[in-house]
């Protein structure tokens, strides 16, 4: 691949690398870990991630567990996922929370299959977004005379072929996390 055109190709990659992040902290009814990814505690006056300070475990398919390694960090814990965008009440015994995930309604599955939709569609404006950056940066190229107008031509059709090849993955990946949504 033309080291030009390399550049963009990473662009993309990082846009659909994040999109798949934001997916993995979207909850479909099953206990995922990652759901506890952005979430930060105050550890000795240090913002810090869960899986630094604790063990964190799914024992059952709806339940996600979470030993602190410091008993002072229950309370700490709690607090961060109160405080989070979670909408899960934690328990706990002292030593561990229990995280249990309720049975999605229909209604929230269809609230979740368009916020994935959307997050879909971010992704692929941002995509787009590249691709014409990269078309501007040909055009300069052209215009000062350094590439012929054969070779802007050739390197605008090579990024649109980058970014089609994107949105299908996007596409893809849209689609699975839809239907993983919307399976009861």
């Amino acid at each position: 691949m033309d080291e030009r055109l390399q550049q963009y190709d990473n662009k993309m990659q990082k846009s659909l690398q994040n999109l798949l992040e934001e997916y993995s902290s979207i909850r479909a009814g099953r206990a995922n870990p990652h759901v506890l990814d952005k979430l930060k505690v105050d550890y000795y006056g240090t913002p810090t991630g869960i899986q630094q300070v604790a063990n964190v475990s799914v024992p059952e398919p709806r339940m996600i567990q979470i030993q602190p390694w410091e008993a002072n960090m229950v309370r700490e814990i709690e607090k961060a996922i109160m405080s989070s965008d979670l909408g899960i009440n934690p328990t706990n015994d002292g030593k561990v929370i229990r995280l249990v995930f309720p049975e999605l309604t229909e209604e929230r599955r269809k609230e979740l299959a368009k916020d994935v939709k959307k997050k879909g569609e971010n992704a692929k404006v941002a995509i787009r977004n590249i691709r014409r950056d990269a078309n501007d940066a040909w055009k300069k190229l052209g215009k000062s005379n350094e590439v012929s107008e054969d070779e802007v031509k050739q390197l605008e059709d090579d990024v649109q072929k980058l970014t089609d090849n994107y949105i299908v993955k996007v596409d893809k990946a849209v689609d699975e996390k839809t239907k993983e949504i919307l399976t009861v």
